[in-house]
C-alpha cells in the first residue's frame, strides 16, 4: 500500500509516479476530497506533465462517485485554477507538482473561493480518509453519481487579471519569456493579447519532461538562457515562471535578476496607491526595503512566516491588499488572496512601461540593500547548529533575537535568518547588511559555526 505520510507533505499531495502514487490513489482522493469538503461541485485542473491527464481525470471520477459534479478545465496554470475556484465558487484541485523532475506529480487542493487546504484545514482528513479507504475500498456514497463537464476558463483568467492593471497607455515594450516548457506557455500568450508588447517566446512548447531545463527559476542556473536572449535582443525585460505558472522571476534589460522583494515593494507601492493606507504582507526573509516603502507609501506592513498557508491566513484576518514571497510568490486580495506570478508579471509591465527609463532604474529605487540569497548547509543537529550560532551572538552590543520563524538576528546594520528545513537535515540561511562586505563579514561568520 501507499505510504501516505510520505505522500501527503504539509501543504499539497507529491509523489513520483507510479511509484508512490498512481491513477487508482488518485480516484479516492478525489472521492476523499469531495467527502471532506462536503462539496456538491468541484473544479479541476492539470499541468503539462505526461502523468497528469490520467491523475486528472481519475481524480473526477472518484469525487463524481460521491455524488459532485465535476467541472474539468483541462490544462492551465495553477494560478488559472485558483481563478477557476474563486470565480465559480468552487473547491479546487490542481494536479502538478510544480518545478519537480518529470517523474513527480501532485495536488495542490482548495475550497471555494481559493481558501487553501493544508494539514491543518483538510489535509490531514483527507488523507486519513484515503488511507482508510485504500484498505477498504470507497464506499457506496451518493444515491446519484456526479456530472462530468468540460470548460474552458483561460479567456476569463485573463479578462480578470487584465481588468485589475491598466495597461491602456503603456509604451511598447520588447518582452521576453522563458516558460521553461511549463504552463507559462499555455497562458502568457492569452494574457498579454493585444498588449503594445513584443513577445519573444522561449520554451512555450508544453513538455512535461523538461527538455531545456528545470522549470525552476529560484535556481540561477535556470535564468541563464533568459538572461542571454535579453541582452541578444535588447529587450526591454526578462519574465521566467516556474512549471506551473504560479512563480514569475524578472532580470532587467542587462539580463540582471530583480530581487523578488524589489518585486513585492514596487507592487506594493502601486496597490497603496489604489488603496491608501492599506496593510501589505510580508514574509520575514524578504529585504528591509518592503517595509521602509510600505510605510513611505503610508501603509502597513504585517511580517510572517515563509509559506503560503502563512501568508493567506494573515491577508484574510488582516484585510492585506497585497503579500509577497522572497521565492517570488505574489498574493492579491483582488485575487482570492491567492498567488499569481502572472498578475506581478502585469504590475511590472504597467509601471515599466508607464515610464521612460529602464527596468534597472526603476527597480534601483527598491532594491537597497546587499543580500546572500539563500544558502542551504547539511547538519546533523539542527536545534543544536541553531543554539550555537545564537550563543554566538548573545551578549552582543545592539542585537535583538526573534523565533517567529526560525532565529532571526538583527542588528543596526544587517540581518539574518537561519531556518531549518522541514523536509530535509538543512538550516537555511538568509542576510542583509548594508553593503556586500557587511553581508560577507556575517554570512562567513555563521557559517563556520554552522558547517563546523
Amino acid at each position: 500500500m501507499a505510504d501516505l505520510l510520505q505522500l501527503v507533505k504539509a501543504y499539497d499531495v507529491r509523489g513520483v509516479v507510479p511509484d508512490q502514487w498512481d491513477e487508482p490513489l488518485a480516484e479516492i482522493f478525489g472521492a476523499a476530497f469531495a467527502t471532506v469538503t462536503d462539496a456538491t461541485a468541484i473544479v479541476v485542473g492539470h499541468d503539462m506533465r505526461p502523468s497528469s491527464p490520467g491523475l486528472s481525470a481519475a481524480f473526477a471520477r472518484g469525487a463524481a462517485s460521491r455524488g459532485a459534479d465535476v467541472t474539468e478545465i483541462g490544462l492551465c496554470s495553477t494560478d488559472e485554477l485558483y481563478f477557476a475556484s474563486g470565480h465559480l465558487e468552487l473547491p479546487g484541485a490542481m494536479f502538478t507538482a510544480s518545478h519537480n523532475p518529470a517523474r513527480y506529480n501532485g495536488i495542490k487542493m482548495c475550497r471555494a473561493g481559493a481558501a487553501p487546504i493544508g494539514q491543518d484545514t483538510g489535509l490531514a482528513d483527507i488523507r486519513a480518509l484515503a488511507e482508510k479507504w485504500s484498505e477498504t475500498g470507497v464506499p457506496a456514497g451518493a444515491a446519484e453519481t456526479g456530472t462530468l463537464v468540460r470548460r474552458d476558463v483561460l479567456d476569463a483568467y485573463a479578462a480578470h487579471l487584465r481588468s485589475l492593471v491598466d495597461l491602456s497607455d503603456i509604451r511598447p515594450l520588447k518582452v521576453v519569456v522563458d516558460a521553461g516548457n511549463g504552463m507559462g506557455g499555455h497562458t502568457v500568450p492569452t494574457v498579454l493579447a493585444g498588449l503594445p508588447v513584443d513577445l519573444v517566446p522561449m520554451y512555450f512548447e508544453l513538455d512535461g519532461t523538461f527538455p531545456n531545463h528545470e522549470a525552476n527559476p529560484l535556481d540561477p542556473k535556470n535564468l541563464v538562457d533568459l538572461q542571454a536572449r535579453v541582452r541578444e535582443t535588447g529587450a526591454d525585460i526578462g519574465l521566467a515562471f516556474d512549471g506551473d505558472a504560479d512563480r514569475c522571476f524578472a532580470v532587467d534589460e542587462h539580463g540582471e535578476p530583480v530581487s523578488p522583494s524589489a518585486v513585492t515593494a514596487l507592487v506594493a507601492a502601486r496597490e497603496l496607491a489604489k488603496h491608501p493606507g492599506a496593510t501589505i504582507i510580508h514574509n520575514l526573509i524578504t529585504s528591509w526595503s518592503v517595509p521602509e516603502v510600505v510605510r513611505e507609501h503610508g501603509g502597513v506592513p504585517v511580517r510572517t512566516r515563509v509559506g503560503h498557508s502563512f501568508i493567506k491566513q494573515e491577508m484574510a484576518e488582516s484585510g492585506a491588499v497585497f503579500g509577497g514571497e522572497h521565492s517570488a510568490h505574489y498574493y492579491f486580495r483582488d485575487f482570492w488572496n491567492a498567488d499569481t506570478g502572472m498578475l506581478a508579471a502585469l504590475h511590472l509591465l504597467a509601471a515599466l512601461g508607464g515610464q521612460d527609463g529602464p527596468l534597472s532604474a526603476l527597480v534601483g529605487a527598491y532594491d537597497r540593500y546587499a543580500a546572500s540569497g539563500e544558502i542551504n548547509s547539511t547538519v546533523a543537529d539542527q536545534a543544536a547548529s541553531t543554539a550555537a550560532v545564537r550563543a554566538a551572538f548573545t551578549g552582543q552590543e545592539g542585537v535583538t533575537f526573534d523565533e517567529l520563524d526560525g532565529l532571526t538576528v538583527t542588528a543596526a546594520d544587517w540581518w539574518f535568518n537561519l531556518r531549518a528545513s522541514n523536509t530535509e537535515p538543512l538550516l537555511r540561511l538568509n542576510v542583509e547588511a548594508r553593503d556586500a562586505a557587511g553581508v560577507a563579514r556575517i554570512r562567513d561568520r555563521v557559517l563556520a559555526i554552522v558547517r563546523a
